[in-house]
């Protein structure tokens, strides 16, 4: 079957797949299937073996990824893996690993990557343990199956992930002899973005009756060649919205998408911006009809600048307007990245994509990168000094527009009366300030600090310092409470102020304090559940920025 247009609109709980899933999957902001998903997950839970062509980027991941969960979960996982998924290179492995582990976290799923230029040791000590998936390079593989560390006699699923770059690479002998040495009665899966001559035979030989799917990259039309200019940003979540609105000041879109990944965010940014001068309309599954064409109507009569919505809400969307596509977080799949810049760089106009990392998530833009196979420059967030300069740069613009195409001889007389008295230089100079300041230039004054990239999960970005971050909704991290504090943003405080009034009258240090969120009037901090009431008692004794506040536990908020 060949996929080209839109099916009907259904969702992953109308794919029979198991509530474990269906919540790690919402909890990923993934509220519809893509096609390739569609297609190729009911007859991989029937056990049929598979042959989809599909490009990268179109969510073929997800498509064989929970079909095998969903098995796993089913049958109990054992020593053995129960599946191998084979890929050709290292960041792939790491890539489909990370997203399997995502989606099978609700089950317990043992995932392991092995790959070459990793320790074999920590490889030979997981699977010794046993793992319920392999996701692996074939040399690799192959290494280990020589061992007899990798035993496939269990084997329920093998899937060979970009299988005509693997032969490409050379891997087709490696990938056969691994075919030999699994179970006959095992399900394979087997995804090409081509489909020359060689795959298909591949496929007569180890795929048993196999449902065929085709799904076509959705092409630009004749002479549309997309041009997006992508960058990214490494950001402490706390230091999020300020961000967003240094880099939107800097860049001066005509008009821009912000994607978040939940409903809640979407209102809660809107409120920020709107809150901080910017002209934001929220956009998400929660609205009816009747709210998202007004929505929309504002956005396309310029009346609103920012539409902050998810995925599926901004999905259809045609916003002529629109220059710039942000990602508020990285998308948590490439093929939604993929999905979201396409929007904008179209019928030969540059667009612009930008995306707001977090330390911790820096690395999951290389595999964005792969994706697209076009670079993502980490720039610095622009300074007040940058933006400055910018906002003198659309003054400068403004007043030469005036210039060449306004009619200016009935401001002659006052121009002649002031030069009677003062330098020309001087009058023009006053004549600009007024012109800059009546262009709404006032200038945050705050600078956004400056955070490091981090590869790991114990390198903490300062111990709750200006880096750490909010969680917004989510739960508190397992063994901490989150405390409500009746002061924020308005009165002045910042993250450094709770960590040391915390440090300082209570026996904690910094490194045990957790997330922090400051809002425009209260706080959020994570600390120990075993402290909560000794820093309750000395925040209560204490003063923030001059005040008593209110503290207490954070009672659950709603959506």
């Amino acid at each position: 079957m060949t996929t080209d247009a839109p099916a009907e609109q259904i969702g992953f709980a109308d794919l029979r797949l198991r509530p474990e899933l269906l919540r790690a999957l919402a909890g990923l902001g993934y509220e519809e299937p893509t096609p390739i998903q569609r297609e190729a997950i009911p007859p991989l839970l029937d056990g049929r073996d598979l042959l989809g062509q599909a490009a990268t980027g179109t969510g073929k991941t997800a498509a064989f990824a929970l079909p095998v969960l969903q098995r796993i979960s089913q049958d109990g996982g054992g020593a053995e893996p129960s599946a191998l998924v084979l890929v050709p290179t290292r960041e792939l492995a790491m890539q489909a690993s990370e997203a399997i582990h995502r989606y099978g976290r609700d089950l317990g799923t043992r995932v392991l990557p092995v790959y070459g230029g990793q320790p074999i040791g920590r490889q030979l000590r997981a699977l010794e343990r046993g793992v319920d998936v392999v996701v692996a390079t074939p040399g690799r593989a192959l290494d280990h199956i020589g061992r007899g560390t990798l035993r496939l006699d269990s084997l329920e699923t093998l899937v060979l992930d970009e299988a005509d770059e693997m032969l490409d690479m050379g891997f087709a002998e490696d990938i056969d002899a691994i075919l030999e040495g699994t179970p006959a009665d095992r399900q394979t899966v087997l995804f090409s973005a081509t489909m020359p001559a060689r795959i298909d035979a591949m496929a007569r030989r180890h795929l048993r009756g196999p449902v065929r799917i085709q799904i076509e990259r959705e092409k630009p039309a004749p002479g549309e060649t997309p041009k997006v200019r992508q960058s990214a940003y490494v950001v402490a979540r706390a230091q999020k919205p300020a961000a967003l609105g240094r880099v939107l000041d800097v860049e001066s879109p005509e008009a821009t998408i912000v994607f978040c990944r939940t409903r809640d965010q979407v209102d809660q940014l809107t409120e920020t911006l709107n809150g901080r001068g910017y002209r934001a309309e929220a956009l998400h599954g929660g609205m009816g009809q009747e709210q998202r064409d007004r929505v929309m109507g504002r956005v396309r009569g310029g009346t609103a600048d920012l539409l902050v919505a998810t995925d599926v809400a901004a999905r259809g969307l045609d916003i002529e307007q629109l220059t710039h596509v942000v990602n508020y977080d990285v998308p948590s799949a490439p093929e939604s990245y993929v999905h979201r810049i396409g929007r904008v760089g179209r019928a030969g106009r540059e667009g612009v994509a930008i995306t707001l990392a977090e330390p911790r998530e820096h690395r999951m833009l290389k595999a964005i990168e792969r994706t697209t196979r076009r670079q993502i420059r980490v720039e610095k967030v622009p300074t007040v000094a940058d933006l400055r300069a910018r906002r003198l740069e659309l003054t400068r613009a403004a007043l030469q527009e005036s210039i060449v195409e306004d009619d200016l001889d009935r401001f002659r007389v006052v121009v002649e009366t002031l030069t009677d008295e003062f330098d020309v230089m001087d009058v023009a100079l006053a004549a600009v300030k007024l012109a800059h300041e009546a262009g709404g230039a006032a200038v945050d004054e705050e600078e956004i600090p400056e955070v490091a990239p981090r590869g790991g999960r114990g390198d903490r970005e300062g111990r709750g310092a200006p880096g750490r971050g909010p969680r917004g909704t989510r739960a508190p991290a397992e063994g901490m409470t989150r405390l409500f504090i009746g002061a924020g943003r308005s009165a002045g405080i910042r993250p450094q102020d709770l960590v040391g009034a915390i440090a300082g009258e209570s026996r904690l240090s910094g490194r045990d304090i957790g997330s922090i969120e400051i809002a425009d009037r209260f706080s959020l901090v994570e600390v120990p559940a075993s402290a909560v009431d000794e820093v309750i008692r000395a925040l209560r004794g204490t003063t923030l920025k001059g005040r008593k506040p209110i503290v207490r536990r954070e009672r659950d908020r709603a959506g």
